[in-house]
């Protein structure tokens, strides 16, 4: 399937974006966001561009940005959620411009993609190569509340002989919010060098550093959208009004409905501040003919500090009402990846092994406010210290996990229109650690969660084929069983075990609890000639043994309860792409998505009969639209989106409404001007029609029944101009 006039080609599950798609696209937005366009697929953003990691998220078939494996360049980078412990989001792990193409599996993925995160879809993205001939690339761009960013590029061509060539890419922006104060700032480096070996061999070297600074917006709930509207952002940069309300001097308009909550409708701040490190040795040597080796050595880094202000917690040392609530997490992350493709007769046999260990750290400290007039309030991005160290601390973490997965996989081409895989892929990850902090006046326990778990599977088997009849038509399938290795949280934070309230929760659990496994099918027909790209898609999964977890308390007090069900998963996508002449595309899908969960859910409040009720955030109807028209130098999109109804809590007893979502946008090529080359006008208007809608669900997690404050509204109409040149 194509979902542009790009010259990508889809094959069997595996579906292409390619840069020209993307380019549509305002420079800066996040890959994620391309990738959307397919059907089955359901990115949302609180920010146009969705570089804001708290408030955007990504499901493939209704599975999660945490049961998708993701690797860039080979780099497994797991885990895509907020303040993960087990991965690292591609937007922080490379430029978006520096992106060639990414490649999404909507089937179960393949054996030889490594992570421990797959259940449902693999994302593979790939880094553009340094150019042949010495040049460069210069962009900058504005936007709607005061947004900018810059992009500049430099390739030094072929340095000798044997095609030594590398580039050096750095970009900064700064989105301005569309509620609230504050901004959100990112600034990466890129670097990339590849040696040819001989004429069929290759050593690649890829270097990213990143940082973030990112005023967040408010969370909001139901009961707060119905009682204050839909902008109600933090106080910030208003430290008295948050002083007075803090200290019960002020009151602010709230509701019956917002206190039975708890929510916290008037904080002061939150955000996040963020630097990466991600580093890659990839080597592809031809051994002999028909032997090839490849192997990827790869090392991540991740530091991050995650705020709120605090309004139950007043400073210790300074006498402000308040405090600023800082979660710290780090990881560093380093593996390898090696395998061998051997040719022999019509068969290709893939095997091989990926090793990495990963070394975790959660804390939660209170750091000082000042009194009101005898200095500046803390950022929410930093530095936290100007007021003396963390006067308190709530918990910490360690753990060190390791993974292990060896697969091999046979491909056979009985006829040279028909391929035929079968494999298997063999899994072990070992988690060890956890608490060794507790204050037990925050947490009211005697002792937080420690000890190790492993998740292992000696065979996870997976086959596929496809058949290409005719000149044009082509059928596939894909089935295969996963499973995902246990999640690595701190106290009252997402589906883990270690995430529970106590020592002795942990304990019971582990030895009940299994990890989450997964069968996945999908069946298809793709039609593709020059004027028509059509495809339909079948798919159906039972997972058993998913963690599910109950988010009650307050967002800076969250009490997580876990226990385990099961989800049943039945969908359909369809899309037709029509190219009557050259120039004119005109694309359209949609996706249909039936997933429920197999099982009541028991927690120490009770019962809750979530069973055949629909699984929450995912909308069950997607249709999706793209219009573009190419002439000469002048290219033009309209794009409309619309998501059905998502469910909101567990028993699907709240829920937020269906929204369309529609963005346009025009580029010009000028052509050259002495020195510069392809100089290019881009214009994008995110939210044409200014729609009102929820994004992000869930980040805060989801209630079993009824409200709370874990919603994200999404941005308003938006304008960003880009002005570009190569030289």
């Amino acid at each position: 399937m194509r979902v542009s006039a790009s010259r990508a080609v889809s094959r069997g599950a595996e579906n292409v974006v390619s840069k020209a798609v993307m380019a549509q696209f305002t420079p800066g937005t996040s890959v994620l966001k391309a990738v959307d366009r397919l059907p089955g697929v359901s990115f949302s953003s609180t920010d146009p561009l969705g570089i804001d990691t708290w408030g955007s998220s990504i499901y493939v078939r209704g599975f999660f940005m945490d049961q998708i494996g993701v690797t860039l360049d080979g780099i497994p980078l797991n885990d895509q959620t907020y303040e993960s412990n087990n991965g690292l989001n591609v937007i922080q792990a490379s430029i978006s411009d520096d992106i060639e193409r990414s490649v999404l599996s909507e089937g179960p993925g393949g054996v030889g993609v490594p992570s421990t995160s797959t259940l449902g879809a693999t994302l593979q993205f790939e880094t553009s190569d340094p150019k042949d001939k010495a040049g460069g690339k210069i962009s900058q761009g504005f936007g709607s509340y005061s947004s900018y960013r810059t992009y500049i590029r430099a390739d030094t061509g072929k340095l000798n002989a044997s095609g030594t060539k590398a580039y050096v890419a750095y970009s900064r922006s700064q989105e301005g919010k569309w509620m609230g104060g504050g901004d959100q700032f990112q600034q990466q480096v890129d670097a990339k060098i590849v040696q040819p070996i001989g004429h069929d061999s290759v050593i690649k070297a890829f270097f990213n550093w990143s940082d973030m600074q990112e005023w967040g917006y408010q969370d909001t709930s139901l009961a707060m959208l119905k009682t204050l509207g839909w902008r109600v952002p933090h106080l910030y940069p208003n430290y008295g009004l948050a002083t007075a309300y803090a200290a019960g001097e002020v009151s602010l308009p709230t509701s019956d409905a917002i206190e039975a909550n708890g929510d916290e409708p008037y904080l002061y701040d939150g955000g996040q501040a963020e630097v990466d490190y991600t580093g890659g040795l990839n080597l592809d040597l031809a051994l002999t003919d028909r032997l090839r080796w490849r192997s990827t050595i790869y090392g991540t880094s991740q530091t991050g500090y995650y705020t709120y202000s605090d309004y139950e917690t007043p400073s210790a040392d300074t006498g402000a009402p308040f405090s600023e609530e800082v979660w710290q997490n780090r990881q560093e992350r380093y593996g390898f990846t090696t395998s061998l493709n051997y040719h022999i007769a019509h068969h290709t046999i893939d095997t091989g092994v990926w090793f990495e260990n990963n070394n975790q750290q959660a804390d939660l400290f209170w750091y000082n406010e000042p009194l009101l007039g005898t200095g500046a309030p803390l950022k929410t991005v930093g530095p936290y210290d100007t007021y003396g160290k963390a006067f308190m601390q709530g918990y910490g973490f360690v753990w060190h996990t390791n993974n292990f997965t060896y697969h091999l996989e046979d491909t056979w081409r009985p006829l040279e229109n028909v391929r035929i895989s079968a494999g298997f892929k063999s899994m072990i990850s070992t988690t060890a650690g956890g608490a060794n902090y507790n204050n037990s006046d925050y947490t009211g326990a005697d002792a937080l969660p420690n000890g190790s778990m492993t998740a292992s599977a000696a065979f996870l088997p997976h086959v596929g084929g496809s058949w290409h009849f005719l000149s044009h038509h082509e059928l596939y399938f894909d089935l295969a069983e996963n499973m995902r290795s246990y999640q690595v949280l701190p106290n009252g934070v997402g589906n883990s075990l270690w995430s529970v309230q106590d020592q002795e929760t942990f304990q019971q659990l582990r030895h009940t609890v299994k990890p989450e496994r997964d069968w996945v099918y999908a069946v298809g027909y793709r039609y593709t000639d020059k004027y028509v790209q059509a495809s339909l898609a079948g798919y159906h999964a039972d997972a058993s043994h998913r963690l599910q977890s109950a988010t009650e308390g307050t967002i800076t007090n969250p009490v997580s309860s876990v226990t385990q069900t099961s989800v049943h998963t039945n969908g359909v996508d369809a899309s037709l792409t029509l190219t009557p002449f050259k120039g004119l595309t005109l694309y359209n899908s949609v996706s249909y998505n039936h997933s429920t969960y197999g099982g009541n859910i028991t927690t120490a409040d009770g019962i809750y009969y979530t069973k055949g009720k629909k699984v929450v955030n995912y909308p069950q109807f997607m249709y999706k639209a793209n219009l573009s028209y190419h002439w000469k130098g002048l290219e033009t999109h309209f794009d409309v989106h619309y998501y059905s109804k998502r469910y909101f809590s567990y028993t699907n007893d709240t829920s937020v409404p269906g929204y369309w979502l529609a963005s346009a946008g025009a580029r010009y090529n000028a052509g050259n001007w002495g020195l510069a080359k392809n100089i290019t006008f881009d214009f994008n208007v995110y939210n044409l029609f200014n729609s009102k809608y929820i994004s992000m669900m869930g980040e805060n997690g989801n209630p079993m029944s009824g409200d709370y404050q874990s919603l994200e509204r999404g941005s308003p109409r938006q304008f960003f101009g880009t002005v570009s040149t190569e030289f």
